[in-house]
Formats: C-alpha cells, structure tokens, sequence
C-alpha cells in the first residue's frame, strides 16, 4: 500500500466541505490506479481502520468529512476514456463539467447538471445521485449511469453494467421511495448498477463511470421571466409543466422551471442592478428549440407568460450562448449574494433540500415563507424541489434556524416527500432519514451495509451513527 502522506498542514485542506463541518484524519492517500485503492482498501480492513472518500468536497451534508482513520483522495483517477455516439466512459475524479464539454464536442450530450457540475466530479455526482435544473426534463444522474468499477469493502474490483443481477446474497433493500425527486437512503435496486448509486461511498468505491449519451442540442433559448407575486410564477410553471408533460417536443416543452423569491431578487439587485420595479418572484427556464423552430417556441411562451401575468415587458430571451450566460449571471448572483452575507453575518447559513409532490408544494411554499428570519428561497420548481436558505445573525439564530429545517423536514414527509431531493444523506441529514423511513426499512439499509462491510470500514458516521 502507498503510504499516507501525514503532513497536517496537506491533510488540512481536506478535512471539510461546503456544509462547513469541519474533521480530522490520521492520513491522506492519493491513489494514481483501481489497484491502489483496492490495496488501500484492504489495509484498512485487515486494521479496521476508517477509510473515507473525497474528492471535489463539493458536498453539503459531510459526507467526505472524516473524523479519525484514514482518507482517500480520489482526484488523481482523472482520466478520460473512450467517447462514442451512445455510451462515454471516465474516471471518478474526472471533473463533471470537464467531462461534459469533452463529450458536447463530439456533438452528444450527458443531461445531468448540478450546480456545482465544474467543481464536482463524475464520481461524487454519482455517489450521490445529483441532479440539477435540466432534472425537470431529464431526470436524475441514476437514469444515466451504465456502468460502474467498483472497489468493495474488502478491497475486490468489480465491474458491473445495467441488468447485471444484484449478487444473490445481498440484502438489497426493498421499500417504495416517495414518488418525489429523491436521494435519500439505499435505493431499491434494480440491478447491480443501482445498488451504488446514491450510495455516498458506504458501499463501495467507485473508481470509473461509463455514462449513457443522448442527442446534443441544436440551440437552447433562454428565458428570464419577472412577476409581481409568487402565485403568478407558480401559475405559470404549472401551465409549462402541464405542456412539457404533454408533448415533450411541443412549443412549450421547458427543459428547466428555476424559481427565484424576493429575498433573492433583493440579493440580485444587489449585486447586479437589473431587477425592474414591481418584480415579486422570477423564473429562469430553458427551452431546446425543436423541430418546430424558434419563432414558434417564443410565442407560445408569450402567450403563457402573458396568461399567467408575467411582467411581460420586462422578461428577456436569449438565443445564444453569450446572451444565455448573461441570464445566468443573475441566477448565479443569488447563490453568491447568500454566501457572502452568511460571512457577513459570522454564522453558517442553513439550507434545506427538501421536495414534496406536485399537489403538495403550495402548502410546503407556505411554510418557507414562514422562515423566522432573513432567507432566499430558491430552486428547482418545476420538480417541486425548492432550497430555503435561512440566514441567522446570531447563535441563538442559528439554534432557531436548525429546529425550524426539522419542522420543515416533518412537514415535507407527511405530505409525502422527501428529506433529500439532491444532496443525500451524508452526516448531517441522518436524524431527518429517519422522520422519513420507518424503524424496518432504516435496519434494511444497515442490512446491507453491514453485509458488505461488517467492520463499518467505509464512509464511517455517513448515513448511520
């Protein structure tokens, strides 16, 4: 085995993500092959040693933070391989949009794209089944995955592909996941592939993806859209969901339904100016422009814009990539905006994940808005998938802020959702998997895991105490 490099002044760069939990680790290990980390793994049971998996730590619920044991750095499994018109194949550490622009350059397309997608990797996007704005059309990353290498616990490399059979002696979980965008818990596997994905490195590790590619493209049009209120921005999302669903090559057929309120229009203006007077609430949506050409996509979407009561003087299209991009910033202001006054107020902001069912999200939007303190709340709307970022002042604030996501967290279970639309469970969110499992399906998921590794050696803390 490679030895660990032991220096704490290299380790310290490691130990947190952007949930801004901070760990600590006796060792890094930087892997160069599968090999290596087949040999890491096995050291680490034959000592019952803790081994966790990071890489981009670009996670928000801890997952990668280790406290005590070893920790696995996965960045220098970088590789690109094989691209061809249906399937491309990378190594983990690849970065997810480097990999992605690789791919658009042979003219395919690889759907999924979180946030973070340049900052993130292929592997830890996989890990935990991100997903992203174009999720409203395309679905999650789990749909997309093919194939997997994968180190188990006690350090054998497997290679598994879609339809290859669950290993008969694994206790794969069986329950039924909230009919919700989710990525929460074990899934129920349909196959070997399935048993990994969303796993956040308790299962095993994985060392290379082989993704499913579909068609690139031709021209995406872009639309900013201004209203007075909420209900006038959730009116119309329902009317281009409803198309969408109907025909999905229609002149109405969104590939993404972004929500922005007015706390994070405030954050925008703030940093860019360009909100109009009057806005409440805003979405930002992309369109692919299909067989029936632009002209027609941009009037049918102004004649729902103008239906719902859109600010429609106000909204703005785009039909190129510059353009686009200058959309784009004022989504991307919101993020940063939140970020700087958490640093500004000295204290972590708390961000929810949560996501309920369609007929379920006025009364879910009715809570956020009852946040006891200054907040943003934006998101994925069209998927009923929004982000309350609650932005406390104080300790006492930030206790408020805590209990007030596990009232959320309850209020989004029993109206049938769940705990995680995107960032899984990690080590922060495990008291809210278990509001939304019962006490049988929770000792399923231990099941497995104990099965594969007895000794806890993988992603100990994450997803089980």
């Amino acid at each position: 085995m490679i030895a660990p490099i032991t220096d704490p002044s290299v380790i310290e760069g490691y130990l947190t993500d952007a949930s801004n939990v901070h760990g600590h680790a006796d060792g890094l290990l930087r892997p160069r092959s599968t090999e290596e980390v087949s040999a890491i793994v096995r050291h680490c049971q034959a000592n019952n040693l803790a081994l966790t998996v990071t890489a981009a730590r670009t996670s928000t619920t801890a997952g990668p933070v280790p406290f005590g044991g070893l920790l696995l750095s996965l960045e220098r499994l970088n590789r690109i391989g094989a691209i061809t018109h249906d399937t491309a194949t990378a190594q983990v550490g690849v970065y997810l949009g480097a990999f992605q622009t690789e791919i658009e350059a042979t003219g395919r397309f690889y759907p999924p794209d979180p946030t973070s997608r340049n900052e993130c990797t292929l592997g830890g996007s996989v890990a935990c089944n991100a997903s992203g704005a174009r999720t409203f059309r395309y679905g999650p990353t789990r749909p997309w995955v093919e194939a997997l290498e994968v180190v188990l616990p006690d350090g054998e490399i497997r290679r598994f592909k879609r339809g290859d059979p669950v290993p008969a002696a694994w206790p794969v979980p069986q329950w039924t996941e909230p009919n919700v965008k989710t990525s929460a818990g074990y899934a129920p596997a349909k196959d070997a592939v399935d048993v990994f994905i969303g796993s956040e490195g308790t299962l095993g590790i994985l060392t290379e993806v082989t993704v499913r590619l579909t068609d690139l493209p031709e021209s995406v049009l872009g639309v900013l859209a201004y209203f007075p209120d909420r209900a006038t921005a959730v009116a119309f999302m329902r009317a281009a969901r409803a198309a969408a669903r109907e025909d999905r090559t229609g002149t109405l057929s969104p590939r993404c339904l972004e929500y922005l309120d007015k706390g994070c229009l405030a954050f925008a203006k703030a940093r860019i100016g360009a909100v109009p007077e009057g806005a409440g609430a805003a979405m930002f949506c992309e369109q692919e422009v299909m067989a029936c050409g632009e002209d027609a996509h941009m009037a049918a979407w102004f004649d729902a814009l103008t239906t719902s009561g859109a600010l429609i003087d106000e909204t703005l299209f785009s039909s190129d990539p510059s353009s686009r991009a200058s959309l784009l910033a004022l989504r991307h202001a919101v993020p940063a905006g939140v970020n700087e006054q958490a640093v500004r107020n000295g204290m972590p902001k708390v961000a929810t994940d949560l996501s309920v069912p369609d007929d379920a999200l006025d009364a879910m939007m009715d809570a956020y808005e009852a946040a006891p303190m200054r907040n943003a709340l934006f998101g994925h709307l069209g998927d009923n998938h929004l982000h309350l970022n609650l932005l406390p002042s104080t300790a006492d604030e930030l206790a408020t802020a805590k209990a007030f996501y596990v009232e959320l967290a309850r209020k989004a279970v029993a109206l049938g959702g769940s705990v995680s639309g995107e960032h899984g469970i990690g080590k922060t969110k495990k008291n809210q998997l278990a509001l939304m499992v019962d006490a049988a399906t929770l000792e399923s998921f231990r099941a497995l895991k104990l099965h594969l590794d007895p000794n806890g050696v993988l992603g100990r803390g994450t997803m089980f105490d």
